[in-house]
């Protein structure tokens, strides 16, 4: 079993800076993707930020020059930083990984959660 855990989320006001993580645990062979997607009220979920194994990076246009991803392999772990947030930024924001298990075909694994909300 594979468990993702997020942490970081918050409340901040316009402008400022939150820095999520997430922590994958279990029994984790490889992890090809690392991503962060977010969900606002009454609106679907949305890519932010996704990162590969060779460090490849991809980001919605509307976080460009905002957000940056980075991971730490040895720690199963990866990081969305966060800064000059918006107002339009508020959602709840899942981490996502693309995961091989000895023994088992690749597949996705998400968090729980956390919830981001920017103050005007």
């Amino acid at each position: 079993q594979v468990q993702l855990v997020e942490s970081g989320g918050g409340l901040v006001q316009a402008g400022g800076s939150l820095r999520l993580s997430c922590a994958g645990s279990g029994s984790i062979f490889r992890i090809q993707v690392m991503g962060w997607y977010r969900q606002a009220p009454g609106k679907q979920r949305e890519s932010v930020a996704t990162i590969t194994t060779g460090d490849n990076t991809n980001y919605a246009d509307s976080v460009k020059g905002r957000f940056t991803i980075s991971r730490d392999n040895a720690k199963n772990t990866w990081y969305l930083q966060m800064n000059s947030l918006k107002p339009e930024d508020t959602a709840v924001y899942y981490c996502n990984a693309y995961v091989l298990q000895k023994g088992q075909a690749w597949r996705d694994y998400w968090g729980q959660g956390t919830q981001v909300t920017v103050s005007s």
